[in-house]
């Protein structure tokens, strides 16, 4: 089982699963802003931009996951995707928990200038919602609380398989 799983990242597919999983994931928060129209605020963009990271480190991966390199760039990018992920969830889910007026989030989104994806894709990224406001749970979770765990999740999947990689595999 841990030569099936240290040989994961030398493979593509898992990387491709990397990428939908991720996707999917995206196409989710878009249906819940376009087609329930429930609006995002300015954590949400960014654990979206969040998301979009993990996406990125799927298609790096799927690149050439045989070569070092491009495994190593994209394990890093997966893990600073996730880690920041998960750290703006939880930001997320304390402003919806404990409402304070003198710790909110901002009402624009702070892109910077070389790339205001605000401006560049408003319906993508333009913040119109408010963070404290909890518009959807699900088994009695709002929506920053599923995703601290999805990102713990990918966080420790990334930590798993980051490590594994590196495991010799047993010669008999």
């Amino acid at each position: 089982m841990l030569n099936f799983l240290s040989s994961m990242p030398h493979q593509r597919k898992p990387w491709f699963l990397l990428f939908v999983g991720s996707l999917s994931l995206e196409l989710c928060a878009l249906f819940f802003q376009h087609v329930m129209k429930l609006d995002p605020c300015v954590m949400c963009i960014y654990e979206r931009v969040a998301m979009f990271g993990l996406m990125a480190a799927g298609l790096v991966g799927c690149i050439a996951p045989k070569y070092l390199i491009v495994r190593l760039a994209a394990f890093g990018l997966w893990l600073a995707s996730a880690g920041w992920g998960l750290q703006l969830a939880i930001t997320h889910t304390d402003y919806q928990m404990n409402p304070n007026p003198f710790a909110t989030c901002d009402f624009f989104a702070n892109f910077p200038e070389w790339m205001p994806l605000d401006k560049w894709i408003p319906w993508l990224f333009n913040p119109t919602g408010f963070c404290d406001e909890i518009s959807w749970m699900f088994f009695g979770w709002s929506m920053p609380q599923w995703l601290i765990a999805i990102f713990a999740i990918f966080l420790c999947a990334g930590v798993v398989f980051f490590a594994l990689q590196w495991r010799k595999k047993p010669t008999y």
